[in-house]
């Protein structure tokens, strides 16, 4: 099976593993979001989502009444990728759109009980995925993982 297939390495790329591009920050987190993304994107599937329209979602069910705009920001998203993400979840019931409560001309989005359920439901088959993709870790590294990547994305919440 080839690396997008199977979302790990595919093993006649290990001959390359020498070159310089491999000790690159960026290129290892695009690599590892890349073999991730297939996981995910197929544990998504029986769910009618994809990695973008899951986050979207999941932003929609924390509770915290997101905006569109912030969506976009948190998820580095031009804003009518996620006008179209949010559309299509509202389509199907899972989300609903609000005006703000400081500004009505933000819109808040927020998930319905059936988005919170499919949520639920969908984040399970995700940590299965997440597991899959970093099996090579054990739980302290993947702890570790994380906690070096929020820190280098938020700084400020590092305690």
């Amino acid at each position: 099976m080839t690396e997008a297939v199977t979302g790990q390495l595919a093993p006649a790329a290990d001959k390359l593993v020498p070159a310089s591009i491999s000790s690159d920050a960026g290129f290892l987190l695009a690599k590892l979001h890349a073999a991730g993304s297939v996981v995910n994107n197929r544990a998504l599937e029986e769910f009618d989502l994809k990695e973008r329209s899951y986050s979207v979602l999941a932003l929609a069910a924390s509770g915290l009444e997101p905006s569109q705009r912030e969506m976009a920001d948190f998820l580095s998203l031009d804003p009518s990728q996620i006008v179209a993400l949010v559309d299509d979840l509202e389509k199907r019931g899972l989300v609903l759109r609000a005006p703000g409560k400081q500004d009505r001309r933000a819109k808040i989005v927020t998930a319905t009980a059936e988005g919170q359920k499919l949520f639920s439901a969908a984040t399970k088959s995700t940590r299965r995925a997440e597991s899959e993709a970093l099996d090579r870790l054990d739980r302290e590294e993947v702890a570790e993982l994380k906690r070096l990547l929020r820190k280098a994305l938020w700084p400020s919440l590092e305690g």
